[in-house]
C-alpha cells in the first residue's frame, strides 16, 4: 500500500512540476490526476498498482472535507452578509452544470448509436 501511495504523490508532485514549470493556472492535483488517468490509459502504471489506495482515498472523502467546513464555520460573519449571492451562485451553477452534463450526456449517447449503425 505505501508503493501505490508512491505511485499516486508521484503524479502529484508531476502535476506541481507542470503547472510551476508553465504556469498554467489549474490546481496541480488536476494536472496530477490528468497525468495519472493517461499513464492509466497508455498502460504506463497498471490499476493494480493504485486500486488499493485509491479505494481507501475514495471511501474516507467525507474526511478530508472536515477543514473546509471548520473554515466555513469561522467565517459566519462573511457568510450571514453574504447569504443571498452565495445561494443564487449555487443554485445558478448548479442548474448549469446539470444543463450541460445533460447535453453532454445525450449528445454522447446520440453519437455512440450513430457508430454502431
Amino acid at each position: 500500500m505505501i508503493l501505490q501511495c508512491g505511485v499516486l504523490f508521484a503524479f502529484l508532485s508531476l502535476g506541481e512540476l507542470v503547472v510551476m514549470l508553465t504556469g498554467v493556472p489549474v490546481p496541480s492535483s488536476i494536472i496530477g490526476m490528468l497525468l495519472l488517468t493517461l499513464g492509466l490509459k497508455l498502460g504506463i502504471v497498471r490499476l493494480s498498482q493504485v486500486e488499493k489506495m485509491a479505494d481507501f482515498l475514495v471511501h474516507n472523502l467525507g474526511f478530508f472535507f472536515v477543514p473546509a467546513g471548520v473554515g466555513l464555520m469561522r467565517c459566519f460573519g462573511v457568510l450571514s452578509d453574504q447569504w443571498l449571492p452565495i445561494v443564487g451562485a449555487s443554485v445558478a451553477s448548479t442548474v448549469v452544470i446539470l444543463l450541460v452534463t445533460g447535453h453532454v450526456h445525450q449528445h454522447a449517447r446520440h453519437m455512440r448509436r450513430s457508430t454502431k449503425a
